[in-house]
């Protein structure tokens, strides 16, 4: 049985999965399917990657969906017309399949934006999503 921090950590990080989960449902259509195909890969490219939500608010109450791994690795934001992953430390990674389309003047981060009916190569995503978490980590 799980008690203490580690206890209080597993339980944050279920709840952070129910916000997203019910963020998914909540947008249904395509950017809600791509959320979660998006979500999957990035969840699939580290098993340390820890899901949580920020930046909730009034205007926002389900907030952001956030993936970590010694620090923050990226954000999955949603507008009408597009899903956002930005990537904290995007200027600093390697994108050799030239994932990031957006963002791409900003000092340290990259995003990218992927509208309805775009496909995402999951393999570079993932590599990505790797690499990020090796620079968090140090390496």
């Amino acid at each position: 049985m799980v008690t203490g921090p580690d206890k209080k950590k597993a339980e944050a990080d279920e709840d952070a999965s129910r916000l997203i989960d019910a963020k998914i449902k909540e947008l249904g259509g395509w950017r809600g399917a791509l959320l979660a195909k998006l979500r999957a890969a990035i969840r699939q490219a580290d098993p340390q990657i820890v899901e949580t939500v920020k930046w909730r608010k009034p205007t926002n109450p389900s907030g952001v969906p956030v993936w970590e791994c010694g620090g923050i690795i990226c954000t999955g934001e949603t507008y009408k017309d597009k899903v956002k992953l930005t990537f904290a430390q995007g200027a600093a990674l390697p994108d050799p399949k030239g994932l990031f389309n957006a963002s791409l003047d900003a000092g340290t981060r990259r995003a990218i934006d992927v509208f309805e009916g775009d496909r995402v190569d999951a393999a570079a995503l993932k590599a990505l999503v790797r690499a990020a978490v090796k620079f968090n980590l140090g390496g």
